[in-house]
This record gives C-alpha cells, structure tokens and sequence, in this order.
C-alpha cells in the first residue's frame, strides 16, 4: 500500500506538470488526474494495479483502468482479437451472443493496460458471500441476480444474456483453449452478461501440479451456472436453448476454420511462447473439428457440456483459490448479507422499536418451501414496513453475526434439523414461534449488537418486500418465457431428420415436459426407435440413458444405412421415449408414430413432435 501511495504521487505530480494526457487504451480517452483513494492493487501474481483518473469532460465518470505490470499482454490482446471476431462471426449470423470484449494494449515489454468493466464482479467474490465453500453451492449465481435484478421481468432479462452470453463463453474459450480458469478470472455483470479476464495461458497450455493439469475439464461450466439457466436444480427447457446456442455457435466458428488458422499462423513468428510452432495451430484445428459434419459437431460439444457440468475438479480448483484468497483478506472486511444489495444503518434507516413475526406463507419460486413476514416497527410514529424473509437467510444473519460477536453475545439460534419433512407445515408453524423469540432478543441484545449494520440491512425492505408486503402473487414458471406451454399429456421430443446416399439421419435432441414416475420421482428417460414395418425387430436404435430429468438433452444422432428412396415411402418411424428401472421392466413414458411419406425429405426437417400413448406426431 505504501508503494502504491508513493507512485500515486508521481503520477500526480506528472499531471501538475502537463495538465492532461490520453490514456494508451484509446485515444479518445482524455484525462487529467489521478484519484488516489480509488487506487488499489489485486491479490494476483502480478500485483496489478486498479487506477481511477480524472474525465477531463466535466459531465463524464472517472476513466477506470488496470495497469499490469510483468505479463505479456500481447497475448492478452491476441486472444480478445480472436474472440471479437468470432463475435463478428456470430452477429453477421444474426446471432447475438452478448459478449462482453473490453480493451486491452500492451505499452511495453511486459506491461500494459486493460479496461475495466464496470458494474461487475469476479465469480469468487460472489461465491463466497455463501461461505469459503460457496464454489460448491448452487444458487450464489442466481441469488446474486436476483439481488441485483428484483424486477421479474429484469431478472428474466438477466436470465437471459446470462444464457447467451455463458454459452459464447464455452465455446471462445474451449476453441482458443484458455487455461488457468479459476473463479477470480470470470466475472458477471449485474446485468447478468458473464465474461472472461486474464489470459495468461492460452492453446492448451494448461498450469501443471506436478504431472496433473490444473484445468481438467474441456471450459468452465459449473452447476451454479446450470442453476441460473434451468431456474432452479432440476434441467427446463431453458437448457435445451443453451445446449443449442452453444452448439450453433461452435458449428458457425467450424466454418472459418481457416481464417483463424491463418490469423493465428502470422503471429507465430512474433515471440509469444505459447504461440511458437505448428503444434500450438494443431490445438486449435483440433478444438474445431473441420472434418466432422455440423451433426457430429453438435453431438461432440454436447458431450463436451456434460463433461463440464459433471466435473468437480472444476469446483476444487475454486474452493483451493478461495483458501488461496484467504489470507489476503483485509481485517477491515466486514461480513454482508448475500441478499441485500446494499448496507443500511440505524442513521439511515431510523432506530427500530420492536419487530414481530406475523406468520408463514407458503412460495414456490425459486425453490417450493416457506418465507416468513416480519413486521417491523420504528422509532417514527406511525412507521410499519413488512419484510419477508426464508429460514436460510435467518440463519446466514446468525452465521454472519458470529464473525462479528462472541456466542455470549447473542441469543441461541433454532435447529436446522428436523424428523420427518422438513418443509412441512407444522415445522413452518415450529419455526415460526422460534424465530419470533429469536429476533426479539436480537433487537433487545447489547447495543453493539442490537444496532449493527447486519441487522438493520437484514430487516431493510428490499424490493421484494415492497412487491409481495401482504400477498403472495402466482408464481410465473422457471421457464415461462423459453418454453410454450405444451398442454399435453407424455412431453415433445424435439428431432432434426434428414435423408442423404440412401441413409436416413435421426438426431434426437432433446425432450421437454416428460411426466413424472408415479411415485413421483424423475424418471431416467432414454429413447427407442424402430422404423416399422420390422417384424425382426433389426432397425432397433437407442440412445443414452439420462438421469433423473423431466427434461433431457441428447444431441444422439441414430442412422438407418442402405434405405432406398422408393422403400422410405413406405416406412414408419416408431419413436418410444422410456425410464430406464433397472431390473424391473422400463416404463414407456410416451411414443409417436411419424409416416415418413409425410415429410419432404429433400432436406432436414426439424421441429417438435408431441409424445402420447399411440398415435401420429405433427412437426
């Protein structure tokens, strides 16, 4: 910090002398001073620097940049001009994936300068407002939005540039193979647009723990990710659209295999180490697959998203850079509260006389459980407001008190654990009575804790508050605004067809709306296609079993050989969407018959086809 100071005053100093200057990042970027107090400096290797100048346009905000300081941001700026193009690419496509690109010039030999997003923040820092173990948790994402979105149609709107944006995300990294992915190199804006930083190590060129690379999965897709995609835990029609993105998005880069090749080509000759031979070019021929079909191109970086959601190397290498970060943390960091956007004070908001809790209400979004309505009383005359708020937040003030408090400050918080259903109502109405004990003697606690900033925030309306205070509107579904309401019975299946060299092609994509076991579990649904007549039963396909969804993504393409035109007339497609029971026999879940004569197959169809007991699909 000392250092700092001093090379701030230098700065000043230059500024004193000259007056104004642009910054190297772009020249229209004019300004005229340095503002020491938001100056500060990373917890990286490198040490780099947070600059805040002076706008020289009186109207304009502070120009906010980071100033590093012994990498080669030549690299930095190759990789950003690799992924801008790709971004091009997709625009010219008429596909906006919403990436965020921010500027990046290197100024010398081993330093540089990199914009700095505003509104934003680095997937750690929002991970462990849940705790050290936040990496591991599901919903820091989504609550971190919704914190920031209140609105729902603002949330929906968030939901979905995270969506698009997460998916070009997957794919620039995984073509340019950028290593050293830990949750302090991705950040999220507000706004929900997620985006990469820091690309130190690029083409495969993975950080290495003795012989054990530290990126194992192919790009960084998590399941707190998935969790803001599918609206909650379980897989929604919301994730077919990101799988597709995904996969449209990979299949348009495929096609300009050769520009990149070339682009990438020119600037083995300048001196980046990672960058040196015609092995580092063969990594990203590789990544791209030239040779396979836009169908076999799906079907592999489908694979490629499982292999990445299921990978909990991803989540340790998280949870070790958390540690990591640790030590780094300043004394003077004090603990909030992952749902309130902001901290409020007793001067703020007024001295609060008494709180009551009044009763529960049951909510189904974004998880089915109960909320509790706190009425909240203040030293105004007449100033009531009603806040509601989930046991799981009564218990993070609880936690999040004990950092600041000795336990014999505070009142005993009630048990988490309970026999029998734990959502139930007679434990909601249990919780009810403790939690109103619990809080009165919070706010008649010493004063120190009576009237600390985390209790004044905990029981500050939030939107939320001022939306639902006495109500408790319907629900919207998690994917209400992705999906049309399918209205029946048995689910779709979404499939691509195509007929080709006397082969007919079958890519069965995904299913939506698959109904439940009848002891009310999620089936583990696979698909079974016959192509009738076939009284040997030769023509069976099959695809792989997915686990414990209502809505699965296959991507599988099942291909019927030797099939003359004239013969295809004549065929049937029987397609049986069954849950796969072990050592019972399988449940048939729902099947369509589709007359192959029907479809014009001189080229690929694709739609929707409803699944019912027997009986015709329609595209």
């Amino acid at each position: 910090q000392g250092i700092l100071r001093e090379g701030l005053e230098d700065v000043a100093q230059f500024f004193k002398a000259h007056g104004s200057c642009r910054l190297p990042l772009s020249p229209s970027l004019l300004v005229k001073g340095i503002v020491p107090r938001d100056c500060s400096y990373f917890n990286s290797n490198a040490v780099p620097l947070k600059l805040s100048f002076q706008n020289v346009d009186p109207l304009g905000e502070n120009i906010r940049v980071i100033f590093k300081c012994g990498d080669d941001l030549r690299q930095d700026m190759l990789t950003l001009q690799m992924i801008r193009i790709m971004n091009k690419i997709w625009v010219q496509e008429g596909l906006d994936m919403r990436m965020v690109i921010f500027r990046c010039f290197s100024t010398g030999r081993g330093r540089g300068m990199v914009e700095m997003i505003p509104n934003a923040e680095t997937l750690r820092k929002i991970q462990v407002e849940h705790g050290v173990t936040g990496s591991f948790k599901d919903r820091p994402l989504a609550d971190w939005l919704q914190k920031h979105n209140p609105e729902e149609d603002e949330y929906e709107k968030a939901v979905e540039n995270f969506i698009y944006s997460c998916a070009g995300c997957c794919v620039a990294t995984y073509v340019l193979g950028i290593c050293d992915r830990h949750n302090d190199n991705i950040m999220l804006k507000t706004t929900g647009h997620m985006f990469h930083i820091d690309f130190g190590r690029f083409l495969g060129h993975a950080q290495m723990f003795g012989n054990i690379k530290r990126d194992r999965a192919p790009f960084v897709f998590t399941s707190d990710m998935a969790y803001v995609i599918n609206g909650g835990d379980k897989p929604s029609s919301r994730f077919h659209d990101f799988v597709d993105l995904c996969c449209q998005a990979y299949n348009l880069i495929r096609k300009h295999t050769h520009l990149f090749l070339n682009l990438l080509g020119l600037m083995l000759s300048c001196g980046i180490p990672e960058l040196s031979d015609l092995e580092d070019l063969k990594y990203v021929y590789d990544a791209l697959r030239p040779q396979d079909s836009d169908a076999d191109a799906t079907t592999y970086f489908t694979r490629l998203i499982e292999s990445s959601l299921g990978s909990v190397a991803t989540k340790l290498n998280f949870f070790i850079h958390n540690l990591a970060q640790m030590k780094f943390t300043g004394s003077d960091a004090r603990p909030t509260l992952s749902f309130a956007p902001r901290t409020h004070t007793l001067k703020t908001s007024g001295r609060i006389r008494d709180v009551f809790l009044c009763r529960h209400e049951r909510v189904f979004n974004p998880s089915k459980g109960y909320t509790y309505v706190v009425k909240v009383q203040r030293d105004n005359p007449g100033e009531v407001t009603f806040v509601q708020r989930t046991f799981e937040e009564f218990q993070e003030l609880h936690n999040k008190l004990r950092l600041l408090f000795p336990s014999s400050l505070l009142p005993s918080f009630p048990s988490r654990f309970v026999i029998g259903r734990s959502r139930g109502e007679a434990v909601a109405e249990r919780r009810k009575e403790e939690l109103n004990g619990y809080i009165w003697h919070l706010i008649h606690a010493a004063p120190e804790v009576a009237e600390c900033d985390l209790i004044y925030t905990f029981f500050h309306p939030l939107p939320r508050d001022e939306k639902a205070a006495g109500t408790n509107p319907t629900p919207k579904p998690a994917d209400a605004t992705w999906a049309r309401s399918l209205g029946k019975v048995g689910g779709e299946v979404k499939l691509s067809i195509s007929y080709k060299n006397n082969k007919l092609f079958i890519m069965v994509m995904h299913i939506r709306g698959l109904p439940p076991l009848q002891d009310g579990n999620d089936p583990d649904p696979y698909v079974k296609t016959y192509l009738l007549p076939d009284p040997q039963k030769t023509t069976k396909r099959k695809t792989k079993v997915a686990r414990k969804t209502c809505n699965p993504t296959y991507n599988e393409m099942l291909v019927y050989d030797g099939i003359p035109r004239g013969d295809l007339e004549q065929r049937e497609l029987r397609l049986s969407v069954l849950s796969e029971e072990g050592f019972w026999e399988n449940i048939l879940l729902g099947e369509v018959g589709i007359r192959l004569r029907d479809l014009d197959l001189a080229q690929e169809k694709m739609g929707w086809f409803a699944l019912g007991s027997r009986g015709h699909g329609a595209l």
